[in-house]
């Protein structure tokens, strides 16, 4: 109850209930409790809203941030000026900080390391950071969690759902803030952040992902000191990424360092199928030992984004037909992917992207950003119940932070010129005959398995069929499903034959399916 209370009255301090759109009575009285009477000197309203959230504490900052994501929702003046929340807040004590380590590595701290610097390098609103030294004195950093800050969020997001139902209930205005899914979409990031293990895995699997390309350094994890809520990592040294002054003065070539942060952001999204999501400035440092190859450095690793094997190819197509101005095009592949209903009328969505984004393409392409296009196309969706896709969120989010860093390193950067040659040599090497044969040889064993299974489910699936066959609307049905049969058994040959698969089970289940067929279309 005080926590609610201390929400509402910090509310009204900042007049946050002017946010909220005006609907029925219930509803102006909700607007009212929160504060509803601007004034001629109240700062903008996204001004006050970060304002709140930042005396509301670390749980309610990390909210702000996530918020900021959702401009799909939010207006562009109040996600920009939350985009502004930092994560550098107060830190807590050195002596609690100890306390947390010596309880998780079950030993004192001057065993554990050969140094401890008690004054914390950075301070989050999840964890903080302290430079340490390795008995063999290597140089590493060590993360601890925030004391009690498993209990504060739990309890914070369980007033945060009470209050998203409430405003959702209270009038069909507030029902398209979609409030409630975004509060649960909160809860499923933060999650990730409260158990440090997760973050370090995340490091490790990045590190392996990049190591090749050699275009972005993630720091080595050091399991044996790493626990729930205590994670030691490598040590870096680099530049802020938001120090332009250093950068420049370094030398460094800024185009193609601008240049690389697009190129791993698509080679980890297409390629790795797997990417860092929380691409901010404060995360991200380079590396100037060569000032003109220069490399990123990125930390930070607890939220990450990955995409299925459908989500790729529909975010890269969706991406190349919104480069080709292709709106009819996007609107089927929503449709087509589940991500918005299948009773969408395709017109509708087609006319609603053309209205949004084709006044955008006016301007010069230096000057396009690819990540509003994107928050324009999710905000069309929106219109037309598009659930919300996790995902896709991390996507948009991920995106903006590259475009904006990259501009901000060399304004002129036309992302699209390296987008449109990266997604149609992407879908190409996808669909080329070599790694459809690589993709049959890995799907192979699954597809095999079931279909060993047939002489067990045959003569039951066959004694079903014959009971419902007698039903006159079965019968397209009946026809389709014979011809699948067929396909599927044809398909199994095919990879018997292609990925040399040496059981003799394969061309026996290959050829139970297309007899299976065969004897449903004769009946």
């Amino acid at each position: 109850m005080r926590r609610a209370l201390q929400f509402i009255l910090t509310a009204r301090a900042y007049r946050l209930g002017a946010l909220l759109p005006k609907g029925s009575a219930k509803g102006e009285l909700l607007r009212w409790l929160l504060g509803s009477s601007e004034r001629s000197d109240d700062a903008p309203r996204g001004e006050r809203l970060r304002r709140a959230l930042e005396s509301l504490g670390p749980v309610s900052i990390k909210f702000g941030q996530l918020l900021s994501t959702r401009r799909d929702l939010l207006p562009d003046d109040i996600a920009d000026d939350l985009a502004r929340l930092q994560d550098e807040v107060a830190p807590f004590a050195s002596a609690t900080a100890i306390d947390i380590i010596e309880r998780e590595l079950a030993k004192p701290v001057n065993e554990a390391f050969a140094s401890f610097e008690t004054e914390p390098l950075a301070a989050a609103s999840v964890a903080q950071v302290h430079a340490v030294t390795l008995p063999d004195g290597e140089a590493a950093v060590v993360k601890v969690l925030r004391p009690e800050i498993g209990t504060k969020i739990a309890a914070d997001i369980r007033l945060l759902k009470r209050i998203a139902a409430l405003i959702d209930r209270l009038s069909d205005d507030f029902k398209r803030l979609r409030l409630p899914e975004v509060v649960a979409d909160y809860e499923l990031t933060i999650s990730t952040e409260l158990d440090l293990r997760r973050e370090a895995a995340n490091a490790s699997l990045l590190k392996k992902n990049t190591a090749q390309r050699k275009l972005v350094f993630i720091p080595t994890i050091f399991w044996d000191y790493s626990t729930p809520r205590v994670m030691v990592s490598e040590r870096i040294s680099g530049v802020p990424i938001r120090d332009i002054t250093a950068l420049n003065n370094a030398k460094v070539d800024m185009k193609l360092l601008a240049e690389r942060g697009v190129e791993i952001f698509f080679s980890q999204v297409f390629d790795d199928c797997f990417f860092h999501a929380d691409m901010h400035p404060g995360n991200i440092f380079v590396d100037i030992t060569t000032p003109q190859s220069p490399t990123y450095i990125a930390v930070d690793c607890a939220i990450v984004g990955q995409l299925s094997r459908e989500d790729q190819y529909y975010v890269a197509r969706n991406l190349l037909a919104i480069l080709q101005r292709n709106y009819r095009l996007v609107a089927e592949l929503h449709i087509e992917s589940g991500w918005v209903p299948p009773s969408t009328r395709v017109q509708d969505f087609e006319s609603t992207i053309r209205m949004l984004c084709e006044p955008i393409f006016d301007r010069p392409l230096n000057q396009i950003s690819l990540g509003h296009m994107l928050v324009n196309l999710f905000r069309a969706a929106s219109s037309f119940d598009m659930k919300i896709q996790p995902q896709l969120v991390l996507l948009q989010k991920t995106l903006l932070n590259i475009e904006g860093l990259g501009r901000q390193l060399y304004p002129e950067l036309n992302l699209w010129e390296t987008a449109k040659p990266f997604l149609e040599d992407w879908l190409k090497r996808q669909y080329s005959p070599r790694n459809v044969v690589r993709q049959l040889q890995r799907d192979a064993p699954a597809f095999i398995h079931h279909a060993s299974q047939l002489p067990e489910v045959l003569p039951q699936f066959l004694a079903v069929q014959k009971r419902i066959l007698n039903e006159p609307h079965r019968k397209e049905a009946h026809a389709r499903d014979s011809h699948y049969w067929i396909g599927s058994g044809v398909a199994t040959l095919v990879i018997t034959l292609v990925a040399n698969l040496q059981s003799h089970w394969y061309p026996i289940a290959g050829l139970c399916l297309v007899l299976l067929g065969l004897i449903r279309l004769r009946q």
